[in-house]
Parts: structure tokens; C-alpha cells; sequence
């Protein structure tokens, strides 16, 4: 149902995808310029992907099997996400003052805790419902 936990969870996510990126720095470039969400077409694009599936993945409540499996993909997606923040992170330049890493870089850190968080109470859900459906 929609007010059970991963519902909090999964819109969680939904915010920390579709809003946070956009508002903190993922990272600052050797100007000094901090570097946002909006700026990147491919990270952007991946965030709003990942808020929408979060949303989905609300929506499909009554669905669980799917609501479990539209979350790992959106793990993969945010697994995606962190893969090139890292590797942004690894390829550029040596100096110490050239860049520094932003807060947001750990978004999706934190939207796949979330998102393992929901799909461990959707498990339970899940069930919950088997072990009602044998008594009868």
C-alpha cells in the first residue's frame, strides 16, 4: 500500500535524484567553478531517469514483484552514476588545487542505501502476503 515504509524511502530517493544534483556542487573544475547537476547533460539526464523510476516504482504499489525489480534497476542506474563520478573524479588533473570533489557527489551513495533500504521492505511485504496466502 502507498503508506508503508519504502513508500518514504523510495520518495526519498525521488527527491535526492530529481532536486539535490541541482542544487549542490558535484564537483568544482580548475577555475573554481562549482559544477552542477544541469551543467552535464548525461549526469542530468541519468538523475531525472532515476527520480522518475523511484516515482514509478511508488506508483507500482500495488505490484511488488515489479516495484522490486524497477528498484534494481534503479541501483544499477545510480551504480552507473557513482562509476562516473569516480572515474571523473580519478581522471582529473594530479595538482592538489586543480579540483575538489562537491557534496553531491555522494548522492547517489546515499539514493542506493534508500533504494536497498525499500527493497528489503518490499521483501518483507512480499512475504508477508506468502506466508498469509499458505494459511488459508
Amino acid at each position: 500500500m502507498i503508506q508503508r515504509i519504502q513508500t518514504v524511502y523510495l520518495l526519498l530517493v525521488a527527491l535526492a535524484a530529481g532536486v539535490l544534483p541541482f542544487w549542490l556542487a558535484l564537483w568544482t573544475d580548475a577555475s573554481g567553478a562549482p559544477v552542477y547537476a544541469k551543467q552535464e547533460l548525461l549526469i542530468s539526464a541519468g538523475f531525472y531517469a532515476s527520480a522518475l523510476l523511484a516515482v514509478l516504482a511508488v506508483l507500482r504499489y500495488k505490484d511488488r514483484k515489479q516495484q522490486f525489480v524497477l528498484n534494481r534497476f534503479n541501483m544499477l542506474l545510480h551504480l552507473f552514476i557513482l562509476g562516473f563520478f569516480v572515474y571523473r573524479s580519478l581522471s582529473l588533473s594530479g595538482e592538489a588545487g586543480a579540483s575538489e570533489k562537491g557534496i553531491g557527489m555522494l548522492i547517489p551513495v546515499f539514493s542506493i542505501v534508500f533504494l536497498v533500504l525499500a527493497n528489503k521492505a518490499i521483501k518483507k511485504d512480499e512475504d508477508l502476503v506468502k506466508s498469509v496466502d499458505r494459511l488459508r
